[in-house]
């Protein structure tokens, strides 16, 4: 008793806690990915700080040691820093750890089970116990029909003939339908892994939906983030909502992330952000990763909370370190990141995704023996991306048929798909040793460095910190980013060579601006634990949440591209709508897009303004451009907010300032020429033109036609501000003429008024008389037909 209250009181503490926290209640929205991971209570803790040595995702140990001291020391170094770091990491969410230690406790002390019924009514269960010549550990249905489980209260059941039911009636009968519904689970799980087809992943959520009737939860998880987001199944947000509901008050993390959601974005509710912020932080203190990195983003940004770094610090880094566990030798998906408003404005840009006639093209090539197409193609559907599927078979006969034709990096790559190993390579250190080898001797810088990470951990050969060391120092000298990663790596641990935190920062940076994921990690560590660099927080943070992004959770990105191009914008906006809670800049930009441009029916009208307004601001901080001018444009015409041109100007003013726009630049000369939300200054109007004009050439002609009407305004209000009569007043004539000047102007005046009457005299004689008057003197020239030839 004493156990429930003291855990209902730290639930209430929890509850108090967060919603404490909320101090605005801000529109917004999130988004998770159907792959989001849940953490145990162990994994939410751990965490690495400056004591292990986390690099390049392995952990590293002092030099010099043999392998097996090295993992019996390892194993325990990391379970010991892993209960001191838990303490260190979660500061800010202490109720994790007594809740923790209460659900401990709980195990710890496991109810003794009592018979129910049978012939020993009443008396505890016996294990094991002896039927039918085997011995039980717990309690059985063997033996009836039923499928009802029961136990023995003594040893040998066959002696004594003592028995009782493990469980009622009812209780039996709970299981048996659970037991069902985990079959019917199984069954939906298996088609949607093992198809492509849509058909066959339809009728997949099909039995999904049966084993979700039947209270399965992780049923239940599946189908209430496909009726979200219109995955397979008709969106329905109210019908999610239920389950997400029911998800959470069962207590799962996915669930209350996911409600947390709801309430961020208004969706199927009225946004709250407090109650958003308390759904996201029990889904977090469950392990959530998407949770964590919410949380973490909303920290950083100070959205809904005061702004925390160092809290910040702890949610990205927890979920940093699972991402970096995760990432393979082969470096793992391609993220990416396609920005809707700049499809639209330039149309003729390449996103980055592939024809598919373009696609064909190399693949034709490739059949007829082009090797630059058949490792292009290897490379491609090894890694995934730009609009083709990860497919480790394809990647594997297109490495090898350029191999047999002699390229280098074809071999180191199939090297690379032994040594990692997947269901379509089988795992064998020594096949990718001879391909590293022969890839190497070519002078490959794949291959060297393939070639430095066996001897580096012994696969196939035994360990040599020295070779190793001198395979990552020639493919780092030809720019390779894993020989530049695992460099680092051996300077930092010094392994092979003395430590030197300066060499290993320095790889570090070369590798990540390869945008290789664990140098921005092993940089994030360095920062955030002060190692060879001054500790920065704000840069760690920065770091970590570049490495949080590439997570798997990222592949929604491509999946919400599909259904924007596919005309279900809908089910686009939600799923960017989820992801910009995550904080994903390009995620923020699309849901503003979508929602500025009306397309998604789920919002209501008078609120689709306001809510791109958010995700907008959202983007521009994050230092996107276009975000930042389209907020100058929404305080100058007044959509989703009241018409300021104040903080129009100021907006377009950062978007000149910081990122040199040059949309910027004519707005704020705009602006100036029509003293909005600043003094009028045609001068300064003319500056910003010219700055515009010079910033990009698309803008001249723009620039030149204002520039031409800021002209004609100018003259037009230097002849209106002039006055004449005080003008002639202040000019000296005998100054300017001489002192006679009045003699000069009488004579001129005299010799204008003889010219105009010698010119009026001239023109009445040319002017023909009327009929029946007689002309005073015939001075008329003859008539054309009487003149002589010219």
């Amino acid at each position: 008793m004493g156990r429930r209250a003291r855990l209902g009181l730290v639930l209430c503490l929890a509850a108090l806690w967060a919603g404490g926290l909320a101090a605005a209640d801000e529109e917004g929205n999130q988004d998770e990915s159907l792959e989001s991971k849940t953490l145990s209570a162990e994994d939410q803790v751990k965490d690495h700080s400056t004591g292990t040595r986390v690099v390049a995702g392995q952990i590293f140990l002092e030099s010099g040691k043999s392998d097996s001291q090295s993992e019996d020391e390892e194993n325990f170094h990391s379970q010991e820093e892993e209960k001191e770091n838990s303490l260190e990491e979660l500061n800010s969410i202490e109720t994790s750890n007594l809740l923790n230690k209460d659900l401990e406790e709980t195990e710890i002390q496991s109810p003794v089970l009592t018979a129910i019924g049978g012939t020993a009514d009443g008396e505890p269960c016996h294990f094991p116990f002896l039927f039918m010549e085997k011995e039980y550990a717990e309690c059985t249905a063997d033996g009836r029909e039923d499928g009802r489980l029961w136990c023995a209260t003594t040893y040998d059941y066959k002696k004594d003939q003592k028995w009782g039911f493990c469980e009622t009636e009812e209780q039996s009968n709970k299981r048996r339908q659970m037991q069902e519904a985990e079959d019917v689970y199984q069954t939906g799980m298996k088609i949607l892994n093992e198809s492509s087809k849509k058909a066959q992943k339809k009728e997949a959520y099909q039995y999904l939906l049966k084993a979700a009737d039947m209270n399965h939860t992780k049923a239940m998880e599946k189908v209430s983030y496909a009726l979200l987001f219109g995955d397979y199944l008709k969106q329905n947000i109210q019908s999610s909502k239920e389950l997400f509901e029911k998800l959470t008050e069962e207590g799962s993390p996915k669930g209350q992330m996911a409600l947390g959601f709801l309430y961020a974005s208004g969706l199927g509710v009225n946004s709250s952000q407090a109650k958003a912020l308390v759904y996201y932080t029990f889904g977090a203190l469950g392990g959530n990763l998407i949770a964590h990195m919410i949380l973490g983003y909303r920290y950083w940004a100070g959205i809904g909370v005061l702004q925390s770094c160092e809290s910040a610090l702890t949610h990205y880094r927890l979920v940093a370190n699972h991402v970096a566990s995760d990432i393979s030798l082969t470096g793992g998906t391609v993220v990416q990141r396609i920005r809707l408003a700049d499809e639209v404005e330039n149309p003729g840009m390449a996103s980055g995704m592939l024809e598919e006639d373009l696609i064909q093209y190399y693949q034709f090539l490739a059949e007829k023996g082009d090797v630059q197409a058949q490792v292009g193609l290897g490379q491609l559907h090894l890694h995934g991306g730009r609009g083709v599927e990860q497919n480790h078979q394809r990647a594997f006969e297109y490495f090898n048929q350029a191999a047999n034709a002699g390229n280098s990096h074809a071999m180191a790559f199939l090297g690379k798909m032994y040594s990692e190993g997947s269901d379509v390579v089988p795992q064998s250190n020594e096949t990718a040793l001879q391909y590293f080898k022969k890839a190497a001797d070519m002078g490959n810088p794949v291959g060297q460095s393939g070639l430095g990470m066996a001897y580096l951990y012994g696969r196939g050969v035994p360990v040599n910190y020295e070779l190793a060391l001198k395979y990552f120092q020639k493919a780092a000298e030809q720019g390779w980013v894993d020989g530049q990663l695992q460099l680092g790596s051996m300077y930092y641990n010094g392994i092979g060579v003395k430590r030197d935190y300066k060499q290993a920062l320095k790889y570090f940076n070369l590798a990540s601006q390869g945008g290789h994921i664990l140098a921005f990690y092993n940089l994030a560590q360095m920062h955030a634990t002060g190692t060879g660099v001054m500790r920065s927080c704000h840069t760690a943070v920065e770091l970590f949440k570049n490495v949080c992004e590439r997570g798997r959770w990222s592949e929604r990105l491509m999946t919400a591209y599909n259904s924007y191009k596919d005309g279900d914008s809908n089910s686009a906006v939600v799923q960017y709508l989820l992801l910009a809670e995550q904080g994903y800049e390009v995620a923020q930009s699309n849901a503003a897009f979508i929602l500025d441009q009306k397309e998604a029916s789920i919002v209501g009208e008078n609120e689709t303004y306001p809510r791109a307004l958010l995700h907008w601001n959202r983007a521009a901080s994050q230092g996107y451009t276009v975000a930042r001018i389209k907020l100058g444009d929404y305080h100058f015409y007044g959509f989703g907010t009241d018409v300021d041109y104040e903080t129009a100007f100021i907006h377009y003013r950062l978007a000149s300032e910081q990122q040199h726009s040059a949309q910027a630049m004519f707005n704020l000369g705009y602006m100036h020429e029509k003293g909005l939300g600043i003094k009028q200054d045609i001068h300064l109007a003319k500056r910003f033109y010219d700055m515009a004009a010079e910033a990009s050439p698309d803008a001249q002609v723009p620039v030149f036609l204002a520039l031409c009407k800021l002209g004609v305004i100018y003259s037009l209000q230097y002849v209106r501000e002039i006055n004449i009569r005080e003008l002639f007043s202040h000019i000296d004539m005998d100054q300017l003429l001489g002192p006679e000047w009045d003699l000069y102007l009488m004579t001129i005046i005299a010799l204008l008024l003889g010219t105009i009457i010698a010119y009026r005299q001239r023109q009445h004689q040319a002017i023909p008389r009327p009929a029946g008057l007689r002309p005073a003197v015939p001075q008329q020239e003859p008539p054309p037909e009487h003149q002589p030839p010219q």
